[in-house]
């Protein structure tokens, strides 16, 4: 009895201060997300540099820290430049765009009775727009926050390498063979979505400039990379971006480019969308596409940007468990 209250109160204070260090270090918990995904990466590499090529793990965690920020974050930073700058170049006609949309409201009004520009309705969509752009400025403190502590963290990753895995597969609490397909099924997971959804992303990015192009779209090459980043973005995917620019041209009279635009996307856009994501999923890890949707809704709720990984993760962790249970206590119990 003296041994069971020593372990369980062991357990019980572990758990108390895991929860107190967890609730006061979230913030982090994205550059602690980044930081996994890109050792489950390049983990392999580090083990060449060290053990093969028998550089000092210091260094070979060093020169892999510098290819990653060539690799992931010099394009992405370029990508985001060259975004801004089209942007800025947009010239919209706005004339003709309030027009409509005072002939619509109008027309609304005239129908139902209901005034959207009433003052309850401005004062709630500028409610709403201050909150966006406070969303937007501290989303952009935290993005900082989370790489500089994805970096430091990625560094202590590689350097201890063989001890962290080591510690981790011996907390394990299942039996060698669970811990195998365990530890084969995080790598899968993990690896199938951090080159999947950049590659998907890509894909999908070019084939929407091509459509873009053909039909005519003003600036097709930056209606082509917000396309590219709304495909990660679940179950409504790159509507975000194609929808309400056929909308726009279809309030601002261009009917033509409008349907052609809604044709090719919703037919052939949104489809091949489709085919490419369940391929890719099914090639590198065989992830049934409900366990990605609904795990990217999840993920994306919890963690934010990184729970596009680590929601579909979690979800086949979870079901992975409850095969291990059924296989481990039911089946043999039979």
């Amino acid at each position: 009895m003296k041994e069971k209250y020593f372990q369980y109160s062991l357990v019980i204070l572990i758990l108390f201060l895991g929860w107190l260090i967890v609730s006061n270090l979230w913030t982090f918990a994205s550059g602690l997300l980044g930081a996994v995904t890109i050792y489950v990466l390049v983990h392999r590499q580090m083990t060449y540099l060290t053990e093969k090529r028998r550089i000092k793990p210091i260094f070979a965690a060093i020169i892999i820290i510098m290819e990653v920020i060539a690799v992931v974050f010099v394009p992405v930073y370029f990508l985001v430049w060259i975004l801004v700058g089209r942007i800025q170049d947009i010239n919209l006609d706005i004339t003709e765009l309030i027009d409509t949309l005072k002939h619509l409201i109008a027309l609304i009004e005239e129908n139902t009775g209901y005034d959207l520009l009433s003052v309850s309705n401005i004062e709630t969509a500028t409610g709403f727009l201050t909150k966006g752009v406070q969303i937007l400025i501290n989303q952009a403190g935290n993005l900082i926050i989370t790489v500089v502590v994805m970096i430091f963290l990625l560094f202590f990753m590689l350097i201890s390498r063989k001890t962290l895995e080591g510690y981790v597969y011996d907390l394990l609490p299942f039996s060698e063979r669970n811990k195998h397909d365990i530890m084969t099924e995080i790598h899968n997971m993990v690896r199938s979505n951090a080159i999947g959804m950049p590659l998907l992303a890509t894909i999908q990015g070019i084939i929407a400039f091509i459509g873009y192009w053909i039909i005519g779209v003003t600036n097709p090459v930056l209606y082509g990379v917000l396309t590219a980043f709304a495909s990660i973005v679940p179950i409504i995917g790159t509507g975000i971006v194609w929808f309400p620019l056929a909308v726009y041209l279809a309030l601002t009279g261009n009917w033509p480019t409008a349907i052609g635009l809604f044709a090719y996307c919703a037919l052939i856009l949104t489809n091949i969308d489709n085919v490419i994501r369940f391929t890719l999923q099914k090639k590198m890890a065989d992830t049934h596409p409900l366990v990605t949707v609904f795990g990217v809704i999840m993920g994306i709720r919890l963690f934010g940007f990184w729970g596009i990984i680590f929601g579909p993760l979690l979800l086949s962790m979870f079901f992975m468990l409850v095969n291990i249970f059924k296989r481990e206590y039911l089946d043999s119990s039979k």
